[in-house]
């Protein structure tokens, strides 16, 4: 049986389509995936993001464990500060990417919502020699998401925190609408401005925090978002989803996330494995796409150069703010880059794409 959030029957008083996602009863959409697309890039949306999953790291070896289980340099990190992330297996495959939030002596990870179980037991696994605490409270917090421009003066009436000087990639802790409130700015949709609200999962405080948000932004149209609109979103700005364009087969290198794999901190899950991708230059490498006609290119899909396969798609869908339909997909290296013409498989048929470069659409 699916979880639910605490915001389910406010989505359905919304007249949203429930799905089953990562084991949660989730909007897919209300009133339609390109109106709620447009309303984020316009103006200000809301996300049920509730279903992703909060760990906390404490302890003595707090800092020396995120630095083992993840590939980025969390020694750079100070209180308030936030860092995007991936845990790696041992072979370099990607066990999740995820967001390292640092308290000064301990550490909020906030994962995947499909990978909660998968990565806790990860995590558990690799804490043997370390004096830390884990521990799971992905059911502890509501989460909502608030994205696009408006984003500010909408939350700005229910709190007395200054989210005009906070600054990307960094959080703290306050009051939302009178809630207690855990208040960050990372976003997932491509905006330059956008918050993510963590408060208890009780269902009266969660509701009442929805409420406030929607009274708070109805001069802008606020309007609620679902997972269908968040994922159009997050191609246009070139992001990675977990399952899709990253997953235990792909390693951070080939996939364009060099940049939060750091070798030079010391050891850590995977190293071994980035050192020969940067040494020797990765044989594929994570690409995006504009497809040439009103065709879509499906996660799955195989790309051709000349009749012979190169590759394959991982996302694709159209790109509203484009009207063309784009995608990532893996090809061989030499065929990654800008301007590059490859054609995709669509049932018995080929389509004509461009590599081009990501993100599609850049942040206002």
């Amino acid at each position: 049986m699916s979880k639910q959030t605490a915001f389910i029957d406010l989505h359905k008083a919304y007249n949203a389509k429930i799905v089953e996602f990562a084991g949660f009863d989730m909007p897919v959409q209300y009133e339609g995936i390109i109106a709620e697309h447009m309303a984020v890039r316009n103006s200000v949306g809301v996300f049920d993001v509730s279903h992703m999953g909060e760990f906390f790291v404490k302890g003595k070896d707090a800092l020396a464990f995120v630095q083992k289980v993840t590939t980025n340099d969390a020694s750079k990190l100070v209180k308030g500060k936030i860092q995007y992330s991936a845990a790696c297996y041992e072979d370099g495959g990607v066990v999740d990417d995820l967001l390292v939030y640092c308290y000064g002596d301990f550490f909020m990870i906030v994962v995947n919502a499909s990978n909660i179980d998968k990565d806790f037991a990860w995590f558990q696994k690799n804490s043997g020699g370390f004096d830390v605490e884990l521990t799971n409270r992905s059911d502890d917090f509501s989460l909502l998401a608030v994205q696009g421009k408006n984003s500010l003066p909408t939350l700005q009436k229910l709190t007395d925190t200054d989210l005009s000087a906070m600054k990307y990639y960094t959080f703290t802790e306050g009051k939302i609408a009178g809630i207690d409130a855990i208040i960050s700015r990372t976003g997932y949709t491509g905006e330059a401005m956008g918050f993510e609200i963590y408060v208890s999962s009780d269902k009266a405080v969660s509701e009442k925090l929805w409420k406030e948000i929607f009274k708070a932004g109805e001069e802008f149209n606020i309007k609620p978002i679902g997972l269908g609109a968040r994922d159009t979103l997050r191609l246009e700005a070139g992001y990675c989803l977990y399952g899709n364009d990253i997953d235990n087969t792909t390693n951070t290198i080939e996939a364009g996330l060099g940049w939060i794999t750091k070798p030079g901190k010391g050891d850590f899950n995977g190293k071994p494995k980035v050192v020969t991708e940067l040494a020797n230059s990765p044989a594929r490498k994570l690409a995006g796409f504009i497809v040439d006609g009103r065709l879509a290119a499906r996660h799955g899909y195989e790309i051709y150069d000349n009749g012979s396969k190169i590759g394959f798609v991982t996302s694709g869908s159209v790109a509203p703010c484009l009207n063309k339909n784009i995608g990532l997909g893996y090809v061989e290296a030499k065929y990654s880059a800008p301007g590059t013409k490859i054609k995709i498989k669509v049932r018995n048929d080929f389509i004509d794409a461009d590599i081009v470069k990501i993100p599609f659409v850049g942040k206002d």
